[in-house]
C-alpha cells in the first residue's frame, strides 16, 4: 500500500509566479535596450529629447534586472498552462506601461501616454498625437519600434502560445511536433528564432522597396516597421496621403498583405516552398475577399466619385487592405466617399487576416469554421440521420473546435457591444462609440466620424474613454479569453 501524500504546505502559492516574473524581467531589459535606439536618433539629430529615452531605459532596465535577480531560477521545465496565461497577460499589460515613460517625460498626459503606448504595442495604430510632421525624430522612431516589437510578439503569441492554450479554435494550428503535455517545449525557441529572422528580413526588404519609390531613409525606416507589423503609425498627419508617388502606396499594399499572412508559411515559402501559402484555405479566402471588395469599391469610386481608374484602384485597394489587416494607414479620408463606404468600413473592421500573422480582428479561419458549422447544421436540418463532417484544410472540425470558435465570436461581438455602451456614458455619439469599440477590440486604428476618423485622432476623447479603449485594445490583442479566464475563481484554485 502506497504511503499517503504529505499535506500541502499552506504557505505554498497556488501558482508558482517566479518563472513568470523571471521572464518579465528579461522582457523589460530587452525593452530598455530598444529605448536606446530613439535616443541615438535624437543625439544624431541634436535633439535634447534623447534624455527622455535614456532615463526611461535606465529605469526600465534596472527594474527588469532587479526582478530577474530577485526571482531568478531555471526555466528548463517550461511554463504550465496557468503560468502561460498569467505571463501573456502581464507582458502585454506592463510593457506599454514602461513604453509610455518617454511620452510622460516629454510632457504628454498620463492617459494619453498609456493610450499611445498600448496602441503601439498592440499594433492598433490609434493615436492621440497631432502635428506628427514636427514631432522630435526620436519620438516618431519610438512609436514605430513599439509597433514593430508588438508585431513580433503577436506572431509568437499566435503561433507558440495560443494553440497551446486552445483559445478560439487556435488549437487547429497546433504543430504536430509540439509537445502535447502541460509544458511548452524548448523547441519553440528554434521556431521563434526563425520567425524573428523572417520578420527582420521582410522589414529590411520593405525599407529597400520604400527607398526605391522615393521615400527618404527616415520615412522608409519608420513606415517599413509599421507596415510589416500592420500597425499603421505614420510620421505624417496625412498618413500615406503625404506621399505623391503612387508606387509608395502599392509597396504598402504588398507588405500589408504579407504582414497578414501566416508567418510559419512565409518561412516555408522563403525556404523554397511558396505553394504551401496558396494551399492554405485562409490565405486563398483572404486574397479572394480582398480582391472582390477592392474591385467593388473601385467601381463605386469610379462611378460615384468620378475618380480616374488608376486613382480609384489604388485608393480602394489601399484602404480596404489597410482596414482588413488592421494596419490603419489612410490614403484620403474615405469617410467622405458616401454612406456606403462608411458602412463598408465599419463591417471591414470586424474582419482580420490570417492566424499566425500580425493582424487583429476576427481571423479569416474563424469565419471559415463558422460558415462550415452553419452549413453542416443546415444540411442536418434537411437530412437529420445523415452523418456529416466539415473539414478545414484536411482537418475534421470537431465539436470542441467549432464550439471554441463560436464562443469566441459571441464574446467578441458582446465585448464590442458592452464597450460601445460604456463609451456612450461619456456622451459620445453612436458612430464614434461603435467605431471606437470595434476598432479597439479589432486593433484596427482609426475609427469613423469627424472626431476619430481617418482625418482626426483620439485626443479629444475624455480620459476615461481613453482608459477604457486602452483596455479594449489589450483585450482584443490577447484574444479575449486570455484575460477573461483570469477572472474565473477556478483558475486560481489548487
Amino acid at each position: 500500500m502506497a504511503p499517503p501524500e504529505p499535506p500541502s504546505d499552506p504557505r505554498t502559492p497556488l501558482i508558482a509566479l517566479r518563472p513568470v516574473l523571471n521572464v518579465l524581467g528579461f522582457l523589460y531589459v530587452g525593452l530598455a535596450t530598444a529605448m536606446l535606439i530613439p535616443a541615438i536618433v535624437d543625439v544624431v539629430a541634436k535633439n535634447a529629447d534623447w534624455q527622455a529615452f535614456v532615463f526611461s531605459a535606465l529605469l526600465t532596465g534596472l527594474i527588469g534586472m532587479l526582478l530577474s535577480i530577485a526571482v531568478g531560477g531555471s526555466l528548463s521545465k517550461g511554463l504550465d498552462t496557468r503560468q502561460t496565461f498569467i505571463l501573456t497577460t502581464l507582458a502585454w499589460a506592463t510593457l506599454p506601461a514602461f513604453g509610455a515613460l518617454p511620452f510622460l517625460w516629454l510632457g504628454i498626459g498620463y492617459a494619453d501616454a498609456v493610450f499611445e503606448a498600448v496602441s503601439g504595442f498592440t499594433t492598433t495604430g490609434s493615436t492621440v498625437l497631432s502635428g506628427l510632421d514636427s514631432l522630435p525624430p526620436g519620438l516618431l522612431v519610438w512609436r514605430s519600434i513599439m509597433q514593430w516589437m508588438g508585431g513580433v510578439g503577436i506572431i509568437v503569441m499566435a503561433i507558440v502560445l495560443l494553440p497551446f492554450l486552445r483559445i478560439g479554435g487556435m488549437q487547429l494550428f497546433q504543430s504536430e511536433s509540439s509537445d502535447r503535455s502541460e509544458k511548452i517545449v524548448s523547441r519553440s525557441v528554434e521556431l521563434i528564432r526563425l520567425l524573428g529572422l523572417a520578420y527582420l528580413f521582410l522589414t529590411v526588404l520593405c525599407i529597400v522597396a520604400y527607398l526605391a519609390t522615393g521615400l527618404d531613409l527616415f520615412d522608409a525606416f519608420n513606415h517599413a516597421l509599421t507596415t510589416i507589423a500592420t500597425g499603421g503609425y505614420s510620421t505624417h498627419d496625412q498618413s500615406f496621403g503625404y506621399f505623391t508617388n503612387p508606387a509608395s502606396g502599392w509597396v504598402a499594399v504588398v507588405f500589408m498583405i504579407i504582414g497578414s499572412l501566416p508567418f510559419v508559411l512565409i518561412i516555408q515559402a522563403l525556404r523554397g516552398q511558396p505553394m504551401l501559402l496558396w494551399r492554405d484555405p485562409q490565405v486563398r479566402s483572404l486574397v479572394g475577399f480582398l480582391a472582390i471588395v477592392s474591385l467593388a469599391l473601385t467601381i463605386y469610386l469610379g462611378i460615384e466619385m468620378r475618380f480616374p481608374f488608376d486613382e480609384a484602384l489604388l485608393k480602394a485597394t489601399f484602404n480596404v487592405i489597410s482596414v482588413v489587416t488592421g494596419t490603419g494607414y489612410a490614403l484620403g479620408d474615405y469617410t467622405q466617399w458616401g454612406p456606403p463606404v462608411v458602412g463598408l468600413a465599419l463591417l471591414l473592421k470586424f474582419v482580420g487576416g490570417c492566424t499566425g500573422s500580425t493582424t487583429g480582428g476576427i481571423k479569416i479561419f474563424r469565419f471559415l469554421v463558422f460558415f462550415g458549422t452553419v452549413r453542416a447544421h443546415l444540411r442536418r436540418m434537411v437530412r437529420p440521420h445523415r452523418i456529416m463532417s466539415e473539414e478545414y484544410g484536411g482537418t475534421r472540425l470537431t465539436p470542441e473546435l467549432s464550439f471554441s470558435v463560436l464562443a469566441f465570436l459571441v464574446v467578441y461581438l458582446g465585448s464590442v457591444g458592452v464597450i460601445t455602451l460604456a463609451l456612450s456614458l461619456f456622451d459620445l455619439d453612436l458612430v464614434t462609440a461603435v467605431s471606437a469599440a470595434a476598432t479597439s477590440v479589432g486593433n484596427v486604428g482609426p475609427g469613423l466620424g469627424p472626431i476619430i476618423g481617418p482625418a482626426g485622432n483620439f485626443a479629444p476623447l475624455p480620459d476615461g474613454a481613453k482608459w477604457l479603449l486602452s483596455f479594449a485594445m489589450l483585450l482584443g490583442r490577447l484574444e479575449l479569453f486570455t484575460v477573461l479566464v483570469l477572472l474565473d475563481p477556478d483558475f486560481w484554485s489548487r
